[in-house]
């Protein structure tokens, strides 16, 4: 199926091709919006139910993140994925998907709002989206103009059947009818990080994809899906370009579907927070245990990842399966997260001449996890790391 897609799709585009060639050398007239002050928090439908997703289990997510804690935690997005468009009318219009959501998209974005949350939609810059619905390929001007009719806040636009296109000059397209829809909306850069786009989206989108699409799982591929730390190891040399309003995307959160372990849970939690990432939760947010819940509203790892200076952190040691995060916060605080690869516990410490600190300086340390203070600590900090562990915690300067 997918091949005869793929030649549809090259037809289509050769069809298209004079009119895509207009459309890709338009050039931005308006400023980005600054939206995104801190990187977005939220939920999308994709990690647990890919296309099998209808109107019901949305709102269902929407009245949990409103009513479990996680609203008042900071999430705020609702974002469906892919498959909730069917086809096209005869003026081009896109038209939802009413067997799944018979009520159609507005009445939905309406119900998430009046719980006080934003709502997202994706779309593709092909001709057909990933899940071969219909893309925004020749359409962005008339998708836009629908989204902000909808009251849509968040698109993410991925990167399927996309053919010959310029990464770069497509997602212009996108961000110039965005910015002409008449409502400001996030604009989230789905394009897996072929083509360096940390080089050329700032201008353009809120957010960008740095990896193909995360998997539940510690370590490993599978297709063009990566597990945790293999995304994690793509990070380490992307810290220069992230910041307010334009944020590196490693993917969004697994943690809760069952392919890791809670300390698992805990450590990739923690580093997409160092990371400055998006928190964007893939789980059934209906159905959560307390584990769950407790990982994804530990608002003090979460303040970290919303911390205002935006900067997101470095590796600055690694030994084997050991490695030292670390990344300034505003106020001259620093998070600093101790990780263990390995398969057995192990003893790890940072030292303040790692951190650029005074060896003499006395700090107070506070474990984000445990919650344990730890006051008058000097030059240096360490605790046992469990395996597939982090410890992380925030320094203090004390006076």
């Amino acid at each position: 199926m997918k091949t005869m897609l793929a030649i549809a799709v090259g037809a289509w585009l050769g069809l298209w091709g004079a009119g895509a060639q207009a459309h890709e050398t338009l050039k931005l007239d308006a400023p980005k919006p600054d939206l995104l002050a801190a990187p977005p928090i939220g939920w999308n439908s994709w990690n647990k139910y890919a296309c099998n997703i209808n109107e019901d289990i949305v709102r269902k997510q929407a009245d949990a993140m409103a009513a479990s804690g996680l609203k008042d935690a900071g999430y705020q997005y609702i974002v469906i994925d892919d498959c909730w468009q069917k086809s096209r009318d005869a003026d081009g219009n896109i038209q939802v998907d009413l067997e799944r959501f018979p009520s159609g998209m507005k009445a939905l974005i309406d119900y998430v709002h009046a719980r006080g949350l934003k709502f997202g939609l994706y779309s593709d810059a092909g001709a057909l989206t990933c899940g071969g619905r219909p893309g925004s390929a020749g359409h962005e001007f008339q998708d836009a103009r629908q989204y902000a009719k909808w009251g849509v806040d968040y698109l993410k636009y991925d990167w399927c059947y996309t053919g010959t296109r310029d990464a770069e000059a497509a997602y212009t397209i996108m961000a110039k009818a965005l910015r002409e829809s008449g409502r400001d909306i996030v604009l989230s850069i789905c394009e897996w990080g072929d083509n360096y786009p940390q080089r050329w989206a700032a201008p353009l989108g809120h957010l960008w994809r740095t990896t193909g699409d995360i998997y539940d799982a510690w370590e490993g591929k599978r297709g063009y899906s990566l597990g945790m730390v293999n995304i994690l190891d793509k990070q380490v040399d992307l810290w220069r370009y992230s910041g307010p309003n334009r944020w590196n995307d490693p993917d969004m959160l697994e943690v809760g579907n069952g392919g890791m372990t809670t300390t698992e849970y805990e450590a990739h939690f923690s580093l997409w927070a160092m990371l400055a990432a998006p928190l964007i939760a893939g789980n059934d947010l209906s159905n959560m245990d307390a584990e769950t819940l407790r990982i994804l509203t530990n608002k003090d790892v979460i303040a970290v990842d919303q911390d205002p200076l935006g900067q997101q952190a470095k590796r600055i040691w690694k030994e084997g399966d050991l490695e030292i995060w670390a990344r300034p916060l505003k106020g001259g605080d620093q998070a600093v997260v101790l990780f263990n690869r390995g398969a057995a516990p192990a003893e790890m410490s940072v030292s303040w001449e790692q951190l650029n600190l005074p060896a003499g300086l006395r700090v107070q340390v506070t474990d984000l996890w445990s919650k344990t203070v730890t006051r008058n600590v000097k030059a240096r900090f360490g605790a046992t790391v469990a395996a597939h562990g982090v410890i992380m915690v925030r320094l203090r300067p004390q006076v």
